[in-house]
């Protein structure tokens, strides 16, 4: 985000002295089948007086005329139960051949910057829970694409066109909480997750938003979705350091040398959506730029001189939490809290910081796994 706010300001000055022009854009009850059952016109052991006669001309003893009779009904009761059974079934799965996936009566489209911990995380989610969705690069600079919201942070995240979700943390929650329960519908999710005007550390008017890492089930669903004792607490926890210290560890770490803060920029150009002038001047103004900005986020946040030794920390931390008899966080399945520190360490491959972190710390092993979890389906 911060990389994304001074390329915006590098890019304005070039444009400035370059005097290139601005751009312009234009403008649920269970369904039951009914089942139409007849007979065919043969009655088994009800035969005319000319069928019973020949049955008791071969078994004269007293009573048994019934025996065959009863043997006919029976067979023919149980052949009629199988075809009425066969029939049940297959119209079940019919049913459920055409009956849509889980979350496919979504139409998802997010907003973001590809580089961006928050927006890796949202893609994290979709992609692990198989939800299919839309992705709008947007330019960090100009930022038209999102030009029609008030938000102007990304990701945001549209729902079937016309329902805006905004805040990555806000947007998992309550699209878990209508993936587990399907009683209310999304825009009435929201509403438990009011929007409030806040001051940051610096004093400067933010918008948070409440209950963001609550998954707003019922008992019976929160029992199904938490087995264990503090499996719930041990997510929400979990999921706020992601947000409120992890992320906070990328850009020192990214940044912490000019060729580091180069290779960086470079990459974020490369996946971004920058025009010719903005990408040039974001990649090497911005990586000085933001490579001095690195020295005040590591005495901000009271890291050590070697922002490293903070990242190692960090994520040893986090593999000693999950433990060495569980998968993931999350037990046999990625939960949210997985999927939030992997998102944000995740923007993070393809330069040193990564590699470095991959080969000083115990992550290797869970992080190669949640690659697969959220694997997307092309």
């Amino acid at each position: 985000m911060m990389a994304a706010a001074c390329a915006r300001t590098l890019s304005k000055v070039a444009r400035l002295v370059l005097d290139t022009p601005t751009c312009r854009l234009t403008n649920t009850a269970a369904l039951v089948p009914r089942i139409s059952m007849r007979c065919q016109g043969r009655a088994y052991g009800t035969g005319g007086a000319g069928f019973r006669s020949r049955t008791l001309l071969a078994a004269p003893v007293r009573g048994s005329g019934r025996v065959p009779g009863c043997a006919f009904l029976l067979g023919g009761g149980f052949g009629l139960y199988q075809t009425v059974k066969l029939a049940l079934q297959r119209h079940l799965a019919e049913e459920k051949s055409n009956a849509p996936e889980l979350g496919t009566d979504l139409k998802l489209t997010l907003y973001q910057y590809k580089t961006c911990p928050f927006c890796s995380k949202v893609r994290a989610f979709l992609d692990c829970h198989g939800l299919p969705y839309e992705i709008v690069e947007v330019n960090p600079v100009m930022r038209q694409e999102i030009k029609w919201s008030t938000y102007r942070k990304v990701p945001i995240l549209m729902v079937n066109g016309t329902l805006q979700l905004n805040d990555s943390s806000v947007i998992i929650s309550v699209l878990k909480t209508y993936l587990v329960s399907r009683e209310k519908t999304i825009s009435e999710i929201l509403n438990c997750y009011p929007e409030m005007k806040a001051k940051n550390d610096s004093g400067k008017d933010v918008i948070e938003f409440g209950n963001k890492y609550w998954v707003m089930v019922q008992d019976t669903d929160a029992d199904r979705l938490y087995p264990g004792k503090d499996t719930r607490k041990e997510e929400i926890k979990w999921r706020k350091w992601a947000d409120e210290w992890l992320v906070h560890l990328i850009s020192p770490n990214v940044y912490r040398t000019p060729t580091e803060a180069l290779a960086s920029f470079d990459y974020i150009v490369r996946e971004g959506k920058f025009g010719t002038f903005e990408g040039f001047f974001a990649k090497y103004f911005g990586a000085a730029a933001m490579w001095i900005i690195s020295k005040r986020l590591k005495n901000r946040h009271h890291l050590q001189d070697d922002v490293r030794q903070d990242l190692y920390k960090a994520v040893n931390d986090w593999v000693s939490a999950i433990g060495k008899n569980k998968t993931f966080m999350g037990g046999d399945q990625p939960n949210l809290a997985d999927l939030a520190v992997f998102g944000v360490l995740r923007v993070m491959e393809g330069l040193q910081a990564f590699d470095d972190m991959m080969e000083h710390t115990k992550v290797k092993n869970w992080y190669r796994r949640m690659q697969k979890a959220t694997q997307r389906e092309s």
